[in-house]
């Protein structure tokens, strides 16, 4: 006898279908908390939610089928240790979705206005056992940063994983504050780094 209790019938649809919103207000809020409380195993308050949402809103995406909310990802961003950062906090695409874009879509989404924002790194925590997501955010470049022993209320370690932009030279400016080109020379100092001066 096959065992059909873990497997998942997943939706056909084509990636067109998918709208991807950016959060909209009070309405929405019903809707990540539902998707969060299902999907992922740390329980999270009202107000943890509005949290993010009410000062974040612009970091905070919905994925819709029709007028099924199948996805959502919340974010933050600020000052940490010396760094602008930016922060993915909880990720979640309902099952029979999973597998076919749509997280990828919505971190990106979130990623992009990060570094619009002048983020220079993203951090986040996912369980090691969760295979999907390390993969996920490894193909979008994240690495492992950091193990936290029993990070999660269930007892199970996390990864934080990291994500780091690369760098831009400082702004040159010539003695009456206009800007400048990078001169080969002042290029130099910054070999070996992942962008070229000018």
């Amino acid at each position: 006898m096959e065992d059909t209790k873990n497997e998942v019938e997943k939706v056909a649809f084509e990636a067109s279908e998918i709208e991807y919103v950016s959060y909209g207000g009070e309405h929405h809020l019903p809707l990540i908390m539902r998707l969060v409380d299902e999907e992922l195993s740390e329980p999270y308050s009202i107000f943890t939610y509005r949290y993010f949402v009410y000062l974040w809103p612009q970091l905070c995406f919905l994925a819709f089928h029709g007028d099924r909310c199948v996805g959502t990802v919340v974010c933050k961003m600020g000052d940490h240790r010396n760094t602008f950062r930016g922060y993915i906090a909880m990720l979640v695409v309902i099952k029979p979705y999973r597998g076919r874009g749509i997280a990828s879509e919505l971190v990106t989404r979130s990623i992009e206005v990060m570094m619009e924002s002048g983020c220079e790194e993203v951090t986040l925590e996912a369980e090691v056992t969760n295979k999907g997501a390390l993969a996920l955010y490894g193909r979008l470049g994240f690495i492992r940063a950091k193990r936290l022993f029993r990070y999660y209320l269930n007892g199970v370690d996390a990864f934080r994983l990291k994500l780091l932009f690369p760098h831009r030279p400082p702004m040159l400016a010539n003695w009456e504050g206009n800007e400048v080109q990078c001169s080969d020379d002042s290029s130099k100092q910054y070999q070996g780094l992942p962008f070229e001066c000018c």
